[in-house]
């Protein structure tokens, strides 16, 4: 009898548990529902839409191919990244893969189930920035440094292609990106969009000087 009241008490106890758990799943919110093909999506549409913008002579777009990517042939979409220019910059020559640089960044995904930027709502979580405000002051910003080589590989192709002052939003397909792993926050087939500026530049073998609010656009050859 005993024995009989003890296992009627677990299976009570399993049961209630299993109500919460139910309860506790249907309460939670799935943020990036059908993750990959809207990112997928999202990118062959804007690589599309670049491409006939391009061809209808608008320069504020471009399409460049990865650098890791053979120039060979013509690849596939998500061999490339799209470039929307913001601002033109005054500055000559490009960072090598081998420079260091100094830029203004801000990275973000596609939008989401409770992301969605108020700009643009194409755009959602911000990831990472490199700067602190609200709004781009970039004369009160300090310029986060990086080596070309250690970025993933579409922001590494989009930083040699900028001039010194140009400032770009940069859409990268996940396999430029961080591809099918998640990374930190950025969940696996993540699309990544970046604001963009490149601030300085630094030829392999230079020290790259301190950084302080009253310098300009500066290249290397200027230090």
């Amino acid at each position: 009898m005993r024995m009989r009241q003890y296992l009627y008490l677990i299976c009570t106890v399993v049961a209630v548990f299993g109500l919460t758990a139910c309860h506790e799943t249907d309460d939670e919110i799935d943020e990036f529902p059908d993750w990959q093909k809207k990112n997928e999506a999202f990118f062959a549409a804007k690589y599309n839409a670049a491409n006939q913008a391009i061809a209808r002579g608008d320069n504020s777009w471009k399409v460049f191919k990865s650098y890791a990517k053979s120039t060979e042939t013509a690849g596939k979409t998500v061999d490339y990244i799209v470039v929307k220019v913001l601002q033109e910059g005054s500055g000559s020559g490009y960072p090598l893969y081998t420079d260091s640089v100094r830029v203004h960044y801000r990275g973000q995904l596609i939008s989401s189930t409770s992301y969605k930027d108020s700009e643009d709502s194409e755009l959602g979580y911000v990831f990472d920035k490199s700067w602190r405000t609200d709004t781009y002051e970039p004369s009160t910003f300090v310029p986060a440094k990086f080596a070309v080589s250690r970025v993933v590989d579409g922001f590494s192709t989009a930083l040699q292609h900028m001039n010194i002052g140009d400032r770009w939003k940069v859409y990268i397909p996940y396999q430029l990106g961080y591809g099918i792993k998640e990374n930190g926050s950025i969940p696996a087939y993540s699309t990544l969009v970046f604001d963009l500026t490149l601030v300085a530049y630094y030829r392999a073998g230079t020290v790259v000087p301190a950084w302080n609010t009253n310098q300009s656009f500066l290249c290397e050859e200027n230090l």
